[in-house]
This record gives structure tokens, C-alpha cells and sequence, in this order.
């Protein structure tokens, strides 16, 4: 079901030249995703002026149940239009409401250029401008309610979208509808730091637009005249507005090695025993409350490496964790007085985290005790979810900021042409929820037609010839209908390159792909990860995930039906995220039906140009060249040992590039 709206253009001009950024493969989770299903005739009612709020009984964290808000969020009969104009309208979806406490966070992570939202997935469709709508009116909230409210951002803002990569400088409009946001604290990402143009701007722009807020704990930045400094601040103290809880806010990066060489990166294990934190966790002036941010995974070592550094030091203090790089969804705890959330990618996720009971040093709750509650929500970045939570509609919501926010969005795509059609998709291709190999898989796809015409030198066409790509440089699915310029930098936001072995044995040759996909143990002991080729989600499922058939949300008639309407069945529920952390199964904000998740290989091969009987002596060996060193290892575990000096460029232009012509040159110009 593609988006009919998305119509190709009749006159379509020269192709463009892109210039994507270099993107290592990171971890993130599989996205339980809905693709937009539009009903312009559905007439559906809106919800009531104000969300329920629910205040948190003190307990043991984790044992609690969080109470369930059966309200359905709905659509006026008239929205206004505040996400982009091509964007789906949501489904209603039941709700789990929002717990406040006196200290509360909306959280982003990962969100790698998506701040127009995700114009093809109606769950998910909201805008940056949406969001400076939907904190705003969370500001107010707390302040009625005499509670506090942080925004907190950890990093890996870039690369990875249309709005970002597509400009010349990359980011061009990005800096500046990133700033509108108010964020309290932010942090680096990886992606950052992987080119040192990048580097230099999150410097100048990033920092520069959210000075005293921003804080690089192992992080250094070296200027043009080879001066090293710290990027930003080590740690923020402050104290809240409301509550007056005094903070103190540091921010890390994991052991990121992959950085050019204007910044320097930290290990962890070393930053907590250099004197600055060790006088900072020592001090006998302690703050009420220790707020961590990081581009970490919650589960990572750093993390707990920080927590155990300042929990040695500060007996019962609350300290709060706020993680990302790993594209989950995920809650944890490292002790009753310490919470840890991260809130997914691709700004799908908004989290939300509460803190309740005595947060300050001298408070005790009324039984004389230091209780802790603490609760998180992900919220699902749709219009639906932000009216329901902030108790507010179509009307009442969007503020002028956001409305103009969500404008020079707008305007950005429009002069980057966003929207300009190579083609339209015949179907859906899906990278994890069909199964390799099979008709839907994207890895099919590029397997058997699109590696076949793009992998060719003209002046050795002829010879036999293996061509690997690895699984991790796609890096999100295609939906049937207009495959954009926006769809390139979504689909592979890479400047991957196919390089080339010539003349290699092939009975050497015919074994790499076996030990790169199954040899992870001999790979890994000659330091070679063979993960790190394949798609981050499978750095956290190792196995397919495969469930019944998703219900369909819809009657007979293709309107939704409410709660209530099933008799004792279950309610019919759209397809999405359902977490389960370590704090239990009840985070995501909106309920959903299961999605199946196929594990893929790490990487695939097509043969071409091979003889129709026999086997070649010889065969060109052809690989993206991010894989070049496990392709190295694999060949000389085989017996054929070779280096950097015997490859060559096999074709010119990106991976990108050849793609995306051939979209153009294979698939309908009209939807």
C-alpha cells in the first residue's frame, strides 16, 4: 500500500551528485514499524481537553504497575496541519498515560537528521516543530503543577536524512531547527566526530547555540592551529526552577574510536580517575541529584563504570542515566536509587522519565523514609500521541514557535528538493520483517538486481566475478510507492565505494563469504568483529522473532474500530514498537500488534559473469570497501594473503549513486 500521494514528477531532471557521509555501522534496535495507511474519509473524534495525570506511588522501583490510560487517542474531524504536508496522519492507537513526578525529562537520541519526521509512517510522522509545540505546553504543565521539567538530547543528531545530508555544507538548514528546541543538556554522538568537517561544525554551530547547556566529559576538540581544548564544559551544576533540586550533569561518548583527528576521545575507564571528576564526586557539598547523558547503551560498560565511580562516593544520591548509539528502546537500573533510559532512533521515540519521592538530600517522604519511585514512557513521535499527553487538540496545541519551526522544515525540503522522484517502488522491501532470502527482502532485491547491473567495470565485464555487500549498508527499509532523494540518504546514508581484488584463486576466493558470515569466533580472535558488518538490530536479536499474524486494525469497512467494540476480544491494535526491559513490558505509550524480525546474514554475494558449466580459476573479488579489512582476514584464512596495495576503485561513484540510478532507470517514474 504505497502512499498515493507521493506521485512522481513526469519531467525528471539529470540525476544529482551526492555526497553522503562515511556512516559505520552502529547498534540499534529493530523498529516495530507501521507504514502510513491514510483514510481521508475517516470522520474520527477527538479526545478530552485534558490527559489524565498520574501521580506515582512510592515503592521499589520496577514493582510497581503503572496505571493504563484506556483512552483513545483520536484526530478532530478538521486537524490543523502542523507535521509536514505530506505526512501521514496517525492511527489511533489505546494510550498508556504519562507519570509525573516532581522531576521529570523528555529524552532524544539518535535522531540522525529525521526532524521532519517520518513522512511514509504515520506512527512516527511528527516534526521537530511538533515537538517545541508539545515541550513547550510540557513546560507549562509542570509549572501549574509545581514540577520540574529537563530536556535532554544525547547525541547523534546528524547523518543519516534528506534535511541533513542532501545541503552543501551538510546541515545547512539542520543547525538551525535543531537550535529552536530548548534542550537543558546535550551531548555528542559518534556521528559527530566522524569527519572532521562535522567535528569542526558541531564546534562552532552546536555548541556555540546551546552554550552552558552542552557537556563533553571525554571529549576534546583540536582547533586549526593544533590547540587542544575541551569541545565544552566537563560537568553543568545547576538547580531546578521549580523544585530547586540541585543537579549536577555530565556527558560521555563510549570508547569511540572511529573519530577524526580534530577530536580526541577519552576512554571512560581513565576520565573517572582524573582529577577534575574525582574532586567533582568527592566534594563534600553534594548535589540532591546526579544526571548522566551519554551516547552509551544503557547496558554498556561506560555507564556502569561512571555509576560506580560516583555511587562509591555518594552513598544514597539519585542518579539518572540517559543513554542512545544502541537504537533501542530500553530502561534498566543499576541499584533502588538509579534509573537508566534510552529512547530509540531515527526520532521515532520521544522518551519521557519521572522521579518522585525525596529527591533532595534533606527531604524525607511522610513515613520518614528516602523513597524513590521512578517511571518512563516511550512515546511514539505522532500528533495523536502529543495532544493525548499534553490534554490538548488540533486547535489548541500547535504554538506559534512550532507552527514556524515546522515552516522552515518545509521550506528546507522544498530547496533541497526532498521530494524529487527517481522512481516508484513496486513494492515494499523490507530489511528484517520478511525473510532472507525471499521477494520481499531488500537483500534479495540488491542481490539478484540491483548488484547484478551496478557491479560492472566495462573493461572487465566479462570476467567471473564475486560481489559482496554487507547487510549493514542498508539502513532502512523501502515502501512501495515514491522512492525520493530524501529515500536515498534514508535507505543508505553512506559514501561506501565497490573496490576490488583482480584475478584472485577462486577456490580462496568462493570461502570469504562463509567466514564473514560464520566465522565470527576466528574472525573475532584476530580482532575482527564480524558484527560490525551486519545491521546494528542484530547487535541486540540474535534470533528471528517470528509471531502469529498481526490482527488487522481495521473492519470490514476500513475504519478503526474503538476499544469497546470488540466484545471481550482483545482491541485490534496497529502495528509497532513493543518493548520489553528490564523493568517489564509496560513503557511504550501507545499499545500495538507484534511485528516478526528475520535475522539476515552479515553479508550477501551475487556470481556473475561465471561460466555456465565448471568453475573459473580466477574470479575479480568485488566488496564495499567499509569491509575491506574482514575481506583481507577472510582471504588470507583461506589461504590467499593479500593488502591495501592490491585493491583498486572497481567502478566509479557511491554506493548511493548507483543505486539510486538504478531506481531510476528500472522503476515506473509515476506512482
Amino acid at each position: 500500500m504505497g502512499d498515493s500521494r507521493d506521485n512522481a514528477k513526469t519531467c525528471r531532471p539529470k540525476r544529482f551528485s551526492f555526497r553522503v557521509p562515511p556512516l559505520l555501522p552502529g547498534n540499534h534496535q529493530r523498529a516495530d514499524r507501521q507504514r502510513c495507511v491514510r483514510n481521508d474519509s475517516d470522520q474520527l473524534a477527538t479526545t478530552s481537553g485534558t490527559s489524565n495525570i498520574i501521580q506515582p506511588a512510592t515503592g521499589k522501583m520496577g514493582l510497581k504497575t503503572t496505571i493504563i490510560g484506556t483512552v483513545l487517542a483520536t484526530l478532530a474531524a478538521n486537524p490543523a496541519t502542523a507535521a509536514q504536508p505530506r505526512a501521514a496522519r496517525p492511527i489511533p492507537a489505546p494510550m498508556r498515560d504519562l507519570v509525573w513526578g516532581k522531576l521529570n525529562f523528555l529524552h532524544t537520541t539518535d535522531t540522525h537528521g529525521w526532524h521532519a519526521g517520518h513522512l511514509q509512517e504515520s506512527q512516527y510522522s511528527a516534526d521537530w516543530g511538533d515537538y517545541v509545540s508539545f515541550a513547550e505546553h510540557m513546560r507549562q504543565k509542570a509549572d501549574d503543577l509545581g514540577v520540574d521539567l529537563l530536556l535532554v538530547d544525547t547525541g547523534d543528531r546528524v547523518e543519516g536524512n534528506g534535511l541533513y545530508d542532501a545541503s552543501s555544507p551538510k546541515g545547512k538548514y539542520y543547525y538551525d531547527i535543531y537550535k529552536e528546541q530548548d534542550v537543558d543538556v546535550i551531548c555528542t554522538g559518534n556521528h559527530e566526530l566522524y569527519i572532521a568537517s562535522t567535528a569542526d561544525r558541531e564546534y562552532e554551530r552546536t555548541v556555540e547555540n546551546f552554550r552552558g547547556r552542552y557537556v563533553a566529559s571525554n571529549l576534546d576538540y583540536v582547533k586549526g592551529d593544533g590547540e587542544r581544548v575541551e569541545i565544552a564544559q566537563r560537568y553543568r551544576r545547576f538547580r531546578t526552577k521549580n523544585q530547586g533540586v540541585e543537579v549536577v550533569a555530565m556527558g560521555f561518548l563510549f570508547d569511540f574510536g572511529g573519530n577524526a583527528n580534530n577530536t580526541v576521545v577519552k576512554r571512560v575507564g581513565d576520565v573517572v580517575r582524573e582529577g577534575w571528576f574525582q574532586r567533582l564526586v568527592r566534594e563534600q557539598e553534594k548535589p540532591d541529584l546526579w544526571l548522566v547523558i551519554g551516547h552509551v547503551g544503557v547496558q554498556m560498560e561506560e555507564f556502569k563504570t561512571v555509576f560506580g565511580e560516583i555511587r562509591r562516593w555518594n552513598g544514597d544520591a539519585p542518579i539518572l542515566f540517559f543513554g542512545g548509539h544502541v537504537h533501542v528502546r530500553d530502561a534498566t537500573s543499576y541499584d533502588e536509587r538509579s534509573f537508566a533510559m534510552a529512547s530509540g532512533r531515527y526520532f521515532e521515540t520521544i522518551g519521557w522519565m519521572s522521579v518522585d519521592g525525596a529527591i533532595k538530600k534533606a527531604e524525607e517522604d511522610p513515613k520518614g523514609e528516602r523513597g524513590l519511585s521512578f517511571h518512563r514512557r516511550y512515546i511514539d513521535n505522532n500528533l495523536l500521541g502529543l495532544y493525548h499527553h499534553s490534554g490538548l487538540n488540533a486547535s489548541t496545541f500547535h504554538t506559534e514557535h512550532g507552527k514556524n519551526v515546522t515552516s522552515m522544515i518545509a521550506k528546507a525540503r522544498k530547496e533541497l528538493e526532498l521530494d524529487y522522484t527517481f522512481g516508484c517502488a513496486p513494492q515494499d522491501y523490507w530489511m528484517t520483517r520478511s525473510p532472507y532470502p525471499g521477494p520481499d527482502s531488500i537483500y534479495t532485491l540488491l542481490e539478484e538486481e540491483v548488484i547484478p547491473e551496478i557491479a560492472v567495470n566495462p573493461k572487465r565485464k566479462d570476467v567471473p566475478r564475486l560481489v559482496i555487500a554487507n547487510t549493514g549498508a542498508i539502513r532502512f527499509d523501502i515502501f512501495k510507492g515514491a522512492f525520493t532523494r530524501d529515500s536515498t540518504y534514508i535507505t543508505s546514508p553512506f559514501l561506501s565505494v565497490l573496490n576490488y581484488i583482480s584475478d584472485v584463486p577462486y577456490h580462496a576466493a568462493k570461502k570469504v563469504i562463509k567466514l564473514l558470515n560464520n566465522a565470527g569466533k576466528i574472525m573475532a580472535d584476530a580482532h575482527m568483529d564480524n558484527e560490525f558488518m551486519g545491521i546494528p538490530e542484530q547487535l541486540s536479536i540474535r534470533e528471528s522473532i517470528i509471531y502469529d499474524t498481526p490482527a488487522n486494525p481495521f473492519s470490514e469497512d476500513g475504519i478503526q474500530k474503538p476499544m469497546g467494540q470488540h466484545g471481550h476480544e482483545e482491541p485490534f491494535l496497529v502495528e509497532g514498537y513493543t518493548t520489553r526491559d528490564d523493568i517489564g513490558d509496560d513503557g511504550d505509550d501507545a499499545l500495538h500488534s507484534r511485528i516478526n524480525f528475520y535475522v539476515v546474514p552479515n553479508c550477501i554475494q551475487s556470481e556473475l559473469s561465471f561460466p555456465e558449466e565448471g568453475e573459473p580459476e580466477t574470479v575479480d573479488l568485488v566488496f564495499f570497501d567499509f569491509i575491506q579489512p574482514w575481506v583481507l582476514m577472510a582471504l588470507k584464512f583461506s589461504g590467499a594473503v593479500y593488502t591495501d596495495k592490491d585493491v583498486s576503485l572497481y567502478v566509479e561513484g557511491t554506493f548511493t549513486e548507483l543505486f539510486a540510478g538504478w531506481i531510476e532507470d528500472n522503476w515506473p517514474a509515476k506512482c
